[in-house]
């Protein structure tokens, strides 16, 4: 990649990037408390995954940096009730080695664009671990408030572990306003 800046774009995913979604989905499930999957997903699921999006109209992103995948996001309905059909969930992940270079800004900043065009309205991150700075800060960058914590609501390496909710309105004025500052 050369030691200049990073060109990243954030372009829908194919089955072609779901080996290394899988890699990087595979590094914090098994060492971090960032999600409470205490395992792989093999590549399968991610198939799935994808195939379920797509058929909800619901954005499935990666982060391609000069030609190398390094993150992903995707928005998936936040309940399956009919009531929430417009209330959409984040997950972004960003290859270990990658963070701490605006990947995740890229890749939640574009996922809020495509979720709103999508029909979504309203975006919720569920953050495991009251000690995730980064991600709270990204979430809070990107206009997302915080509207509660869940105390001890999982267990995962040997420790129970919080939650905080954030929540961000969607819209083409709002989105546009944080994806540039």
């Amino acid at each position: 990649m050369g030691s200049g800046k990073l060109t990243i774009i954030a372009r829908p995913a194919a089955a072609p990037d779901l080996g290394i979604v899988s890699s990087i989905f595979a590094w914090y499930a098994v060492n971090t408390v960032a999600t409470f999957e205490d395992a792989p997903r093999p590549e399968t699921e991610w198939l799935a995954v994808l195939r379920d999006l797509d058929a909800r109209r619901l954005p499935f992103l990666v982060a391609d940096a000069d030609g190398e995948i390094v993150g992903y996001a995707y928005a998936a309905p936040w309940r399956r009730k009919s009531a929430y059909a417009a209330t959409v969930e984040d997950s972004v992940f960003v290859a270990p080695e990658h963070t701490g270079r605006g990947i995740g800004r890229v890749l939640l900043t574009s996922l809020m664009t495509a979720a709103f065009a999508a029909g979504a309205r309203e975006m919720i991150a569920v953050i495991a671990d009251s000690h995730a700075v980064a991600s709270v800060a990204l979430h809070r960058a990107c206009g997302f408030r915080h509207v509660g914590r869940l105390t001890n609501v999982g267990y995962k390496h040997e420790r129970w572990i919080d939650t905080v909710l954030m929540q961000r309105t969607l819209g083409a004025e709002n989105v546009a306003a944080h994806s540039s500052s």
